[in-house]
């Protein structure tokens, strides 16, 4: 794939100084920061415990895959949109059915009004596509990738980390935790706690379906020939289901209450089709037939975990990013983006760096403009889920009259209730989600902040110049 990277863009502004970054964690916080500090001129080694056999194993049974538009977009102005393009199916509109009937509530069409106003594209993909593209640009990039290292302990102090087969000792000027939220740098900051996300315990099952199975189902084909790319959310009582089209499959994933097997948030394991028979049992015969088509079903338990007070380490030379920082709930939308986000945000504040003093302020720079946005965006995928999944009452019965009535007058679900109001509160809620410019938020921080600390130090500054006009901030 290297061979396809021709748009790919090195960023305007390079570091003044050059410093060795160590990536624990090859998966796609880990594999798009190296990508993103690179592009700025850094050293990057990325330590990926799975080896070459394993990431190809990964490739062959990985679960569907969501990129907003606050992701496209960076992912674009990197010049990747020909290759996300190759991977990926754009998506049109989504709509909104009962779990246990099939009925249409409603529909919502975005086309190129999300273009226009996010200047990214909704599409489909899966995991480990995704994950290859970011894995073939950090190599093409210039970043050292090396597979089957898994890592025995980290030591922010002295910026080592210790490979636990070799016993090699590597060093660095800045460690990135980029292992997840249950990996070694996340327990450096935090003992690992999980809290549950709503009364009963959840799990979520991830699935997809070969397209030629479901082309030869006269019942399910219709999923293919809709004007529109579709993505579809089945509401039911303690339980739902998302589905879109991705190349070569459909998507889905399956959430409902942990009754016989409570997950973990790994996504490493495997149940047969058959084991959600008892899941299945009140969904709509449509929904069932899908399921029955899958060769595999991925499982993961759904948690919030708890908010990690600080990211960056005492020592301020190791910093956590994506699920080490923030995990979102499995199957979140934004899970991905905030990852890609965060390689963005935290290169951009690098390519600012001329002194070895900048290093830790840079860190909690990232800090102080990611926690916000994360958390915010944390919690509204939490909610997205329960009310996916809202058990049956009047709050249900009033959402989906809400819908209907909106159906009935031939509005889309996200608009709004009058002339006056053309989009609900929630899809402007959405659309300032996806709009959001991660770039555009540190080059904000250092005209506002950066450079004012560097001439309080009596910094000369007068070598930086932006090249673009720096935007308002977005609202998190």
């Amino acid at each position: 794939m290297s061979e396809s990277f021709k748009e790919f863009k090195i960023a305007d502004k390079q570091a003044t100084l050059k410093i060795d970054f160590l990536i624990v964690g090859g998966d796609m916080a880990g594999l798009a920061c190296a990508v993103a500090l690179r592009r700025v001129g850094h050293r990057v080694t990325v330590l990926e415990q799975d080896n070459s056999d394993t990431l190809n194993k990964r490739r062959e049974s990985s679960g569907p895959c969501r990129i907003a538009p606050n992701l496209s977009k960076i992912l674009y102005h990197w010049g990747l949109k020909n290759e996300l393009r190759s991977i990926a199916v754009e998506a049109d509109q989504v709509n909104l059915l009962l779990y246990e009937t099939g009925e249409l509530l409603g529909t919502h069409y975005w086309g190129e009004e999300v273009l226009r106003d996010t200047q990214g594209e909704f599409a489909f993909t899966q995991h480990a596509a995704l994950r290859h593209l970011l894995y073939e640009l950090a190599l093409f990039s210039g970043a050292v990738v090396r597979l089957g290292a898994k890592v025995s302990t980290v030591d922010p102090v002295n910026q080592t980390v210790t490979l636990a087969e070799s016993g090699e000792k590597l060093q660095a000027d800045v460690i990135i935790g980029a292992d997840g939220p249950t990996g070694l740098t996340r327990r450096l900051l935090r003992p690992p706690v999980k809290e549950q996300l709503a009364a009963e315990r959840m799990n979520m099952y991830s699935m997809t379906i070969p397209r030629e199975a479901i082309m030869e189902d006269t019942d399910l084909a219709y999923l293919y020939s809709q004007k529109y790319t579709t993505m579809h959310n089945w509401f039911g009582h303690g339980r739902s289901a998302l589905g879109f089209p991705v190349r070569d499959g459909f998507g889905l994933f399956i959430y409902g209450p942990a009754t016989d097997v409570e997950y973990d948030t790994q996504w490493d394991q495997h149940i047969s089709p058959e084991s959600l028979d008892s899941l299945l049992l009140t969904a709509e015969p449509k929904l069932k037939k899908l399921c029955r088509l899958s060769e595999e079903v991925i499982c993961t338990g759904v948690w919030i975990q708890p908010e990690l007070e600080d990211w960056v380490h005492q020592s301020g030379r190791m910093l956590v990013i994506g699920e080490a920082a923030h995990p979102l709930p499995s199957g979140s939308l934004q899970s991905t983006a905030m990852t890609i986000e965060d390689a963005a945000v935290l290169a951009k504040l690098f390519s600012h760096l001329r002194q070895r003093d900048q290093i830790t302020t840079f860190l909690w720079a990232f800090q102080e403009l990611r926690q916000p946005r994360c958390d915010s965006v944390t919690t509204k995928e939490a909610g997205i889920i329960l009310c996916m999944t809202m058990e049956q009452s009047e709050v249900q019965q009033q959402r989906d009259d809400v819908t209907r009535a909106k159906r009935d007058m031939g509005k889309g679900i996200l608009g709004g209730d009058g002339e006056d109001s053309p989009e609900s509160p929630e899809w402007v809620e959405v659309k300032d989600v996806f709009g959001y410019s991660a770039e555009d938020e540190a080059d904000n921080w250092w005209v506002q902040w950066g450079l004012l600390r560097e001439r309080a130090k009596g910094t000369d500054v007068s070598y930086e110049t932006l090249p673009i006009q720096v935007k308002t901030a977005v609202s998190h």
